[in-house]
């Protein structure tokens, strides 16, 4: 399921995804929320907030894909 939240300023927030064609209502402005990055020291997918701190962590990228739709999905 996808949930699109309206700001008081007529922005819309949501996490992205290619169920609802987000286009068709006006020009899109997208920011990734995280980073998730390859760890050759540990062997690692890495998932960091803007301030460099890993959130989470797991051997296979789309793992921590999944971990980061499930944690900015629960807002």
């Amino acid at each position: 399921m996808t949930t699109l939240m309206v700001q008081p300023d007529g922005r819309v927030q949501g996490l992205y995804t290619e169920a609802i064609e987000l286009a068709a209502i006006g020009r899109l402005r997208i920011e990734r929320a995280t980073s998730i990055e390859f760890d050759n020291e540990l062997q690692t997918w890495c998932v960091f907030n803007g301030y460099g701190q890993c959130l989470h962590s797991h051997p296979s990228r789309q793992e921590c894909l999944l971990w980061e739709e499930q944690y900015f999905g629960r807002e």
